[in-house]
């Protein structure tokens, strides 16, 4: 390995502008991803309910395994943090090429499982009507995968870099080139096929490919002088020992991704029971706290990046900073954000729905997600900056505990039954869901103080 180049002192100051530069692009970026999939929602819909339920059910089965995914590639990100903060590009290169293989390993999984998702419809008493325009949508997203695959090797190299500014740019030019591709496949234009709001699926898959190559072309110097490094003459082809590390580093990363997601994933199932003004009112609440969460998940990206640059340049007091700094941010963030909740609750859902008894039960939701705000920042923040210090497997494992054995057990006892008190139907769930993040929150950063720590103490000794 090659020695870190040694580095100036850098302070308080300097260390939280260059984490919030790295950050802002991350958060816009995230926003327009998140936005394509408004748009999506919002044209099937316009089509009629039984297009927008199968847009609905079908990102529902390639949610998941993408989630795990994305999860596992984010290995990828962390190494080449790693490498780059140590100057070493030999193991810069090494990451890289392997990243491509577990890529393509990952592509052909999905290419194996997303196109049979359809057969899972019946079990799950999907109506008749809806099943094939779900397939059809399917497909449209399986074109894609091997492109979203790859799009996220050469993020992580890009991001992992201390770049993030070109993988904004693509995002937002992929919103812009989504609405006008939905558009195309939803009513047939220009020779393509008539599908109905399926053709979102297809539409996701075209912008897929759009991003690949545009982030190959802006990354193109780089990769190509990479790839193109002495370390991997004559050794081309997989190599096992680099993909087994990349996967137990990556693997627990996925696993922890899918049980958040999935945990609200099953609430709604469980919220799903109480009518259809209650379900709307959650969604509602659950739909501003995501685009809330957007901001800490952007600063806990950033944490991943800049604390593997610290510690692969030999600076773990640095990289404890800015661990520190990601933590105090998301508070800030949080309290500002809850008192928006509080003070702000009818006009924020009203700017969803004209139906007045969904309103009030927003209002009350958005209570409840006011504290959701605190515990949901810390908790994110926290795995960035340990995914940063390559500490993922406990990631895991508490995250599994916090919403898994207490934030849905939790929610569904307060929620739904009368074994501790009177049901208390969606803000029981929502309490719960409070209750799992709180412990996810407070595992997650008692992990991250023991870690770097355990750094901090190894560099003095």
């Amino acid at each position: 390995m090659l020695n870190p180049i040694p580095k100036p002192a850098t302070t308080r100051a300097h260390d939280l502008r260059e984490l919030l530069q790295l950050a802002w692009p991350m958060l816009i970026g995230q926003v327009a991803q998140l936005g394509t999939g408004v748009a999506d929602t919002i044209m099937a819909g316009a089509e009629g309910p039984t297009d927008l339920a199968a847009v609905a059910i079908g990102f529902s089965i390639w949610l998941p395994v993408y989630i795990f995914s994305i999860g596992v590639l984010s290995s990828i990100t962390a190494r080449i943090a790693r490498a780059f903060g140590a100057n070493n590009e030999p193991s810069q290169a090494t990451v890289l090429q392997q990243g491509f293989w577990l890529a393509l390993a990952l592509a052909a999984l999905l290419f194996a499982m997303i196109p049979f998702g359809h057969h899972l419809l019946p079990l799950m008493h999907v109506d008749g009507a809806v099943q094939p325009q779900t397939r059809i949508y399917l497909q449209g997203m399986t074109m894609g995968i091997p492109a979203v695959m790859g799009f996220q090797v050469l993020r992580a190299l890009s991001e992992g870099s201390g770049r993030s500014r070109p993988v904004m740019v693509i995002q937002i030019i992929a919103l812009l080139a989504n609405l006008p591709l939905n558009y195309i496949f939803i009513h047939g234009l220009f020779g393509a096929p008539r599908l109905g709001g399926a053709g979102c699926g297809w539409a996701t898959g075209c912008v897929m490919w759009l991003q690949l190559l545009l982030l190959a072309a802006l990354t193109r110097p780089r990769w190509r002088e990479l790839l193109a490094h002495p370390i991997l003459r004559g050794a081309r082809g997989p190599q096992l020992k680099v993909l087994k590390e990349l996967f137990l580093l990556g693997a627990p990363i996925g696993g922890a991704m899918f049980a958040e997601t999935s945990i609200f994933s099953g609430a709604a199932l469980l919220v799903g029971q109480l009518g259809a003004t209650t379900l709307a009112a959650h969604q509602i609440a659950l739909n501003y706290s995501a685009m809330m969460f957007m901001v800490p998940m952007s600063l806990g990206l950033a944490l991943t990046v800049k604390i593997g640059h610290a510690l692969g340049a030999n600076e773990p007091s640095r990289a404890r900073r800015f661990a520190g700094f990601g933590a105090i941010t998301s508070v800030l963030f949080a309290v500002c954000s809850a008192i928006v909740m509080l003070v702000f609750p009818y006009q924020i859902s009203s700017a969803y729905t004209a139906d007045e008894a969904v309103r009030q039960l927003t209002v009350q939701i958005l209570a409840y997600s006011a504290s959701f705000q605190l515990f949901d920042g810390l908790q994110v923040t926290a795995v960035g900056s340990l995914r940063g210090y390559h500490d993922t497997r406990m990631t895991m494992a508490f995250t599994l505990i916090a919403y898994w054995a207490v934030g849905l057990p939790l929610g569904y006892v307060l929620g739904l039954t009368d074994l501790i008190a009177p049901a208390h139907g969606v803000l029981g769930l929502w309490t719960g869901l409070i209750g799992g993040l709180a412990v996810a929150a407070v595992l997650l950063n008692w992990r991250l103080v023991v870690i770097s720590k355990r750094h901090l103490f190894s560099a003095v000794a």
